[in-house]
């Protein structure tokens, strides 16, 4: 079963359980304009719970203006499409998927701690072999500091190439020696989570960071994944303003890093409601 599926199953018995909010809104960025590109959708439930969702890939982002509103929709049926849909319509199932899980969260009384750091709590070890899935500009640097050596998996072949202490490729195989890896939350929209982690089972730590990160994180754990790096929502209505105005969100919301250690799981969260 993939991890669309079993995410969906947890979220179908939530619903049996506790009455879900409808959809409030569907919050967009607006289009790219110069080195401002917003790069996720939020879909707000009635309760205040938001979920986001990576928007830049293909035309995600347009396709989404061009959707129906769906305010007042059934948030569950909207989820659905995650597991069953593509492109838009998933991405847009992917949010409402982790606008649910936060409500589910709020309501067992569980929020995920605070982020450490921007790494993923990645500890990069001179000489060690890290691996990077999607292009973390800002992190190489810092990671390249600590004296190891990066390898980075982009689909883009533009990106590819040899630097001075690191490298670019298309093949994921070349993750297979790494003992650490940081990898993009898009991973949960491309189809290529599964592959990716099939190619780390020598890494001890696969850190999958990024705002579309809100999921419940069993499956994850499960499929070897060690810690879940997204964001907290702290103020909904100052974030959704920002998101649709093209503006930093960070005042609005905080990191978190979730590891197994600290998540008592689905079971145990179900039993708090």
């Amino acid at each position: 079963m993939s991890f669309a599926a079993e995410y969906l199953g947890q979220l179908e018995r939530f619903a049996a359980c506790s009455p879900l909010p409808r959809v409030r809104a569907l919050h967009l960025p607006p289009p790219p304009r110069g080195d401002e590109r917003g790069e996720f959708c939020a879909l707000e439930l009635a309760d205040g719970s938001v979920g986001l969702s990576y928007v830049l890939l293909d035309d995600t982002l347009a396709a989404l203006h061009r959707l129906p509103d769906p305010a007042g929709a059934d948030a569950l049926a909207l989820a659905r499409h995650y597991a069953s849909a593509t492109g838009a319509e998933r991405a847009l199932g992917l949010a409402a998927a982790n606008a649910l899980t936060r409500c589910l969260f709020d309501r067992a009384g569980f929020a995920p701690p605070a982020s450490r750091d921007s790494l993923g709590l990645v500890d990069p070890q001179p000489g060690e072999h890290i691996g990077m899935i999607g292009l973390f500009r800002p992190l190489v640097a810092r990671l390249l500091a600590s004296g190891v050596r990066l390898t980075v998996v982009e689909l883009r072949a533009d990106l590819t190439g040899e630097h001075e202490g690191w490298r670019v490729t298309n093949d994921a195989r070349d993750l297979a020696s790494c003992t650490q890896v940081l990898a993009t939350g898009t991973l949960l929209l491309n189809d290529t989570l599964e592959p990716m982690l099939a190619h780390c089972r020598g890494a001890h730590h696969f850190a999958l960071i990024g705002p579309s990160v809100g999921c419940l994180p069993d499956a994850l754990f499960a499929r070897g994944v060690t810690l879940l790096g997204g964001s907290w929502v702290t103020e909904p209505s100052g974030f959704v303003a920002a998101l649709r105005a093209g503006r930093s969100c960070s005042a609005h919301a905080r990191k978190f890093a979730l590891a197994r250690a600290d998540y008592p799981g689905f079971e145990a969260l179900l039993a708090r409601l």
